[in-house]
Parts: structure tokens; C-alpha cells; sequence
């Protein structure tokens, strides 16, 4: 058992859209701050956090920023045949968690990080593990083709922002979005004060 909670992290349109073609549909400078962020952030300077993530979400990152520095880069992928430079390569999601819980890593590790695409946060949200969503809700209409997982309310329960996320409506480029985070938890007294939707 993963002894680490999953942190996925996610901007999403209208109607759950993430992607299309490969690239995100929309700009927003904010977001990408605030996904570095969360991603990056560490409380113990000498740790990193993971990031998991599909081939596709891999290779969607432009090159200039793989792999993204300062986090330990995993990669899903069975097509791959060798670890580009500064990553991790397996074939799938538990053997990602192996990896993050082995004695090796457990040490360099603090936070672990699922950046998409979305077969992986559906493992992710539907796993044994707990877990909390950090979601990007982008106010707006986007052609997509690649979608969220529905955030099924019976596993999920919205909480409050910690003081370093927003809580108010953000715009960018005429773009609302607000943030908004979800826990999911094994421990049912391990639950944070809920806030209605």
C-alpha cells in the first residue's frame, strides 16, 4: 500500500475537457505558476516531489522544459524504449508507485504528483489510495478530446483552499477560473472540514 497521499493535478473547461491534440486548448500564465507550485514546493529543501504522467502528457511538455526541473519525472509508457534524459520510464501505474515507495526513493521523495493524461487520474481517483484533486475550473467553452474523469461526490468531498491558493475567481486573457480541491481519504476521521459546492 502507498503510504503517500496522490495529488492530482488538473485544469479542466466547461465540460471537462483537458486536451485536444495533444496541447492544452487554453493559455494561462497563472496556472502554469500555480502548477509549479504545487508540483514543485517542497517542505524539507533536500526533497523533491514526483510527478507521474502518460507518454502523451510526457510528450505534450515542449522540450525546453523536459523534463520539468526540480521534480522527479515518471513516465508511463509500454512504446518507450529508453528513459529520456533526467526521467524514470515504467509501464504502468503500480509499478510507478513501486518505484516512489522504494527504499530508494522514499528518501529523495516528499510529495507524489499525477500531471495527466486522463487513463492515469482515472487510476489515480479510482485507486485504494487517498487522494486529493487540485482542479483548475477554466470558465469556458473549449473543443477538447481528451477529458476528466467525473469527481464522484460519494468519494469526494471539496475542502477548503490552504492560504496559498486563491480562493476568489482569477481571469486571464478574458479566461475566469477558480481553484477548487477534493479529498478523497481511506480514514474517514482523516477528513478536513467540508465546504458546500
Amino acid at each position: 500500500m502507498c503510504t503517500k497521499r496522490l495529488n492530482i493535478v488538473v485544469a479542466a473547461c466547461k465540460n471537462n475537457g483537458i486536451g485536444v491534440n495533444g496541447s492544452i486548448p487554453w493559455r494561462l500564465k497563472k496556472d502554469m505558476a500555480m502548477f509549479r507550485h504545487i508540483t514543485s514546493d517542497t517542505v524539507d529543501e533536500s526533497k523533491q516531489n514526483a510527478v507521474i504522467m502518460g507518454r502523451k502528457t510526457w510528450m505534450s511538455i515542449p522540450d525546453k522544459f523536459r523534463p520539468l526541473k526540480n521534480r522527479v519525472n515518471i513516465i508511463l509508457s509500454n512504446t518507450l524504449s529508453e528513459s529520456p534524459d533526467g526521467t524514470y520510464i515504467v509501464k504502468n501505474f503500480q509499478q510507478a508507485l513501486s518505484l516512489v515507495n522504494s527504499d530508494k526513493m522514499k528518501q529523495q521523495i516528499e510529495s507524489v504528483h499525477i500531471i495527466g493524461g486522463s487513463s492515469v487520474y482515472k487510476e489515480a481517483m479510482e485507486s485504494d489510495y487517498d487522494c486529493r484533486v487540485y482542479l483548475t475550473k477554466v470558465d469556458a467553452d473549449f473543443e477538447c478530446d481528451t477529458f476528466l474523469p467525473p469527481i464522484e461526490e460519494s468519494l469526494f468531498q471539496r475542502v477548503k483552499n490552504p492560504s496559498n491558493i486563491p480562493s476568489d475567481v482569477q481571469e486571464e486573457n478574458g479566461i475566469q477560473f477558480t481553484y477548487e480541491i477534493y479529498d478523497k481519504t481511506t480514514d474517514q476521521s482523516d477528513r478536513e472540514s467540508p465546504v458546500s459546492r
